[in-house]
């Protein structure tokens, strides 16, 4: 019996069954398309990493200068500043911010009441509806020195304070802005998981005479454990990427010390100053390490929990 190929019943088989079922190709096609024009064919732009990109001369006709660029960023001051702002500012994001969809959901999940259970999650996740633009303008003006926060603060016997003037109160503004923004909406795809989880399991728990925390402790978490590492593995990907249009909405340049991040730095150095060639080697700088931690976190996680992307 011959091997099947291209030309076999089972591939003939296929091509019959395309036809009947181009419904879900037309659905697949439209995200298909936007990666490939969107994601994929740009791609070809970090040539100009390695060349004096000049407009005029297009990216193919430019001069090639190598890693000079490369060794320009790296060789620059401004490196380690830009490396720790923006490793801080995710790190922290990611301590405070990751955990809070998770605590919410299991909240919502000891909550009796339906009805007051979904009142909670539909006002929890509508900040994600709301625009960057709109989300940073509100956040400047509780901020401002006659703002709210300021008026609560002098009501409890404070100081008013320029938070948006001070470096050292950034940090936390934005992830406070992120947790408000993000918590509702990144706690769905865990309240789906916990939805999965057998009731059996609780009624045991219940005859053995377990309490709520030894529960969600001994039932809940490891149930939903693969969707929470999977998360986190995502997550950490997007470690030097999440967040840099809030960050350029909120900083101004008093904030450069602790505000400045890889992302704000190559939108100035290649939108606003036009060194096009330097920014994107920058960026790819970026991109190489973002490859690097989901690569290495991926890994981890394959190897101590047997979970993992790929």
């Amino acid at each position: 019996m011959g091997k099947k190929g291209f030309g076999s019943k089972a591939d003939g088989g296929m091509r019959r069954k395309l036809p009947k079922n181009w419904q879900l190709l037309v659905i697949f096609a439209l995200p298909f398309l936007y990666y490939v024009l969107f994601h994929y064919v740009p791609m070809y732009g970090i040539v100009i990493a390695f060349e004096k990109y000049s407009a005029r001369k297009g990216v193919f006709g430019s001069s090639w200068v190598g890693f000079k660029y490369f060794q320009k960023f790296l060789g620059d001051p401004y490196f380690y500043k830009l490396v720790r702002n923006t490793l801080m500012l995710n790190l922290m994001t990611l301590i405070f911010g990751f955990p809070m969809p998770i605590l919410f959901a299991l909240l919502l999940n000891e909550i009796p009441n339906e009805r007051y259970k979904r009142f909670v999650q539909t006002v929890s996740y509508m900040p994600h509806f709301i625009s960057a633009v709109v989300l940073c303008g509100m956040v400047v003006k509780f901020c401002e020195v006659k703002g709210l926060i300021n008026d609560i603060v002098e009501a409890l016997g404070g100081t008013r304070v320029g938070f948006l003037q001070d470096p050292k109160y950034f940090r936390t503004i934005f992830v406070l802005q992120h947790i408000w923004k993000s918590m509702g909406w990144n706690a769905i795809i865990y309240i789906a998981a916990l939805m999965n989880v057998s009731p059996e399991l609780y009624e045991s728990a219940d005859i053995e005479g377990a309490n709520r925390l030894q529960k969600i402790y001994h039932i809940t978490l490891p149930c939903i454990a693969p969707t929470i590492i999977t998360m986190l593995i995502l997550r950490i990907g997007n470690l030097m990427n999440l967040g840099h249009e809030y960050v350029m909405l909120l900083y101004n340049p008093m904030l450069y010390e602790t505000a400045d991040i890889i992302s704000t730095y190559v939108y100035r150095r290649g939108l606003i100053s036009g060194e096009y060639s330097y920014a994107t080697a920058v960026g790819l700088v970026n991109s190489l390490v973002s490859l690097l931690l989901v690569t290495s976190a991926n890994a981890l996680s394959r190897r101590l929990t047997e979970t993992s992307l790929w």
